[in-house]
């Protein structure tokens, strides 16, 4: 009896009626680019940065000559979202005549290749380049779609091609992308000219046509194909159905066993750099962890190259019965069993590291591991968790992971998922072409991978800090009584949450919103303040009270809070007090703002204390007179410090500027940058306990 739920999906033909109003479609490589677009709107046809597109023209070279030329999608590039820069150009002539070749190192392909461009300023051309080259169609297109990695990723895979395609496919056996592929790829189609398409085993799909609309339109036909025939012979449920054990969490459950176990994940996870959790409990995610099969199916390997790169060749399984076990079991076993993934990823390493195809040129010696930590972690019963230096590498890893389940559950059902062999994955995910394409990201932040915690988000100085620690890579979570404001301070990257740093229930719920989030925390700014100027006769209870409750005990529940993330992660940190040169200097009619900020400081030096076994730093920034942008200096609080000097509220700029040694005016930017020095443990990692006044020079406030 087949599934009442299809175990992969039809992919719907998005090719327009008329592409008269595309802009740019009056040519070759705007055909291609139109198809690519269309390809990459489908992650279950073409995965996130994978698939290639080429296409093949006349073009004038740069002395005027008429040649041969082929377009193909340049490497680290997406089809989803490529222009027509991102296409390699080349002379067709000077790399088809090398199909009649017996081999080629890549290095001779990749120095033969870029010889051939047509422009060196280009994108350096695909590892599969030479495969469009061989092809004799003008557009070849190469997706890696589920409905026809359910078949390359069977274990009779040969066998269900043929009987759903005959002569229509040629099935290639798994080989890594290069020329040795091209070349069989090539050989193949021109020795079956009745082919219509070409599967690679446990890889993916190429076809091809004499327009980019007959290619993209067969790679959908092609696609859905296989996609009837998967859905029309599997039988039962997918994943061998529930797992007849365990108790089933319903979401509430699962979020409180989220809260209670992701800060020791993500420190678990963290190992050799900071790294962020993305939390995914959809259903495709829950059916595989809470199924019958998953702990078998989770350990046989990835199911093509292109998830490889990005969710490694195993995910981290961890086993949890919620019916015998809570989240302080979960924990600790999540500890153990990223220790033991570790481990065994060292040792795969270990033991292929000698492979000579995957040494750099001139490289003595064995490979050098790369991040041994997993990328997905699945949790029985609970959800998939992707991880990543930066949100987008820790959504990429989750996605393609997605990818990675319809195929598994697909070929599954079919008699049985096959994956690269552990040999095949460390030739992708250390071969240095693919490496390459990796190395093409932005230089990190010093503080990517990092969660900032910022209070008081919404005013002058918490803008600015949150702008700055961004702008390090860090991702901002912004707490303010003004909820829109601190959504607008930490962009849309981060995470606004509204909340008073006096209510210990805001300030719980805040730190579980940071770590359903991002997993955790790394940075805590208390910047939140008021301020208030009144002599001691005519300062009432209330306004001694508010001064003490907001810098008081507001710092004290955000830092008590924090540690308690921060020593479940076990990765240490920094906490970063924003206090006031008056925490230093007595302040004249200021005594209940004097007076807390004076508490401020000295919670931090206690606090670095506590801290310090644990790699938790905790520092003080005293700013002075920081007016511009601040919402403190909006209010009554200048009126009130300008008559405490006889002066008019316009001349209190310039009188503090005067005042201070260096002659400066201190602005929100300072305060941030000096945040940021405690922020970073490259900058400030063996300081604790230290006072960094922004203040011009202030006399009366220096430390000594």
């Amino acid at each position: 009896m087949s599934t009442t739920v299809p175990l992969v999906h039809p992919a719907e033909d998005l090719w327009p009626a008329s592409i008269a109003d595309v802009a740019g479609a009056d040519t070759p490589l705007g055909q291609v680019l139109l198809a690519s677009h269309l390809l990459g709107a489908n992650r279950a046809v073409a995965n996130v940065g994978g698939g290639n597109t080429s296409a093949k023209g006349t073009v004038r070279d740069h002395t005027g000559r008429e040649v041969r030329a082929m377009w193909v999608k340049g490497s680290g590039s997406d089809l989803a979202t490529m222009t027509e820069a991102s296409f390699t150009g080349l002379r067709l002539d000077e790399l088809t005549p090398l199909v009649e070749r017996d081999g080629m190192s890549d290095e001779q392909m990749v120095d033969h290749v870029g010889r051939s461009m047509l422009d060196p300023a280009m994108p350096r051309g695909s590892i599969e380049t030479l495969l469009h080259a061989f092809i004799p169609a003008d557009h070849v297109h190469h997706t890696h779609p589920d409905g026809i990695n359910v078949l390359a990723g069977a274990a009779d895979g040969e066998r269900l091609i043929g009987e759903l395609f005959g002569d229509r496919a040629l099935w290639i056996p798994y080989v890594r992308p290069g020329f040795a592929l091209a070349k069989q790829v090539g050989d193949a189609v021109r020795e079956h000219p009745e082919a219509e398409l070409v599967v690679l085993a446990k890889h993916g799909l190429v076809v091809w046509g004499d327009s980019a609309e007959e290619a993209y339109r067969r790679t959908i036909s092609v696609i859905n194909e296989a996609v009837a025939f998967v859905n029309g012979r599997a039988a039962g449920p997918r994943f061998g159905g529930p797992a007849a054990s365990a108790a089933v969490l319903d979401e509430e459950g699962r979020t409180a066993v989220l809260d209670a176990v992701l800060p020791a994940l993500r420190g678990a996870v963290s190992s050799e750099r900071a790294k962020l959790l993305l939390v995914d409990d959809s259903p495709a995610a829950l059916e595989l962890v809470s199924s019958a099969r998953a702990p078998e199916l989770v350990t046989v390997g990835a199911a093509c190259p292109d998830h490889l790169v990005h969710t490694k060749r195993l995910p981290l399984w961890v086993p949890f019965d919620p019916a015998v076990e809570d989240a302080s079991v979960l924990a600790g076993r999540v500890r153990e069993r990223a220790a033991a993934y570790r481990a065994d990823y060292l040792a795969y390493v270990e033991r292929f590291g000698d492979d000579p195809l995957v040494r750099m040129p001139g490289q003595e010696g064995p490979v050098q591991p790369s991040d041994p930590d997993p990328r997905v972690v699945l949790i029985q019963h609970v959800g998939l968790v992707g991880v990543g230096p930066t949100a987008k590498h820790a959504a990429l890893s989750r996605d393609l992971y997605h990818r990675a389940i319809e195929v598994m559950a697909g070929a599954d059902a079919l008699g049985g998922f096959v994956s690269l062999s552990d040999a095949e994955s460390f030739a992708v995910e250390y071969w240095p072409l693919e490496l390459y394409k990796l190395s093409l990201a932005p230089a990190p932040g010093e503080l990517q991978g990092k969660v900032a915690f910022v209070t008081g988000a919404a005013g002058g100085i918490g803008r600015a800090i949150s702008a700055t620690l961004a702008e390090a890579g860090a991702v901002v979570v912004g707490f303010d009584l003004d909820a829109e404001g601190a959504q607008q301070a930490v962009g849309g990257d981060g995470l606004g949450v509204g909340g008073d740093v006096t209510s210990e229930d805001a300030v719980a719920a805040a730190y579980r919103d940071a770590v359903r989030r991002f997993g955790g925390v790394d940075v805590v700014v208390s910047n939140a303040g008021i301020a208030s100027s009144s002599s001691i006769e005519e300062t009432t209870l209330e306004e001694w009270e508010r001064n003490h409750r907001i810098l008081g005990t507001g710092y004290f529940l955000v830092a008590r809070e924090a540690f308690r993330v921060l020593r479940e992660q076990g990765l240490g940190g920094s906490i970063v007090f924003v206090a006031s040169k008056n925490a230093l200097v007595a302040g004249k009619n200021a005594s209940a703002y004097s007076s807390a900020k004076a508490a401020e400081l000295h919670l931090a030096r206690c606090l670095a204390e506590e801290g310090g076994g644990d790699g938790i730093r905790v520092n003080t920034v005293n700013p002075d007179a920081v007016l511009r942008g601040s919402k403190i200096w909006q209010g009554s609080w200048r009126q009130e410090r300008a008559a405490s000097y006889g002066l008019d509220p316009d001349q209190l700029e310039e009188h503090y500027r005067q005042r201070n040694t260096l002659k400066v005016l201190i602005l929100p930017e300072d305060i941030a940058a000096a945040t940021l020095h405690f922020a970073s443990p490259a900058r400030s990692g063996k300081s604790t306990g230290n006072v960094l006044n922004v203040d011009g020079g202030v006399p009366a406030a220096y430390p000594r």
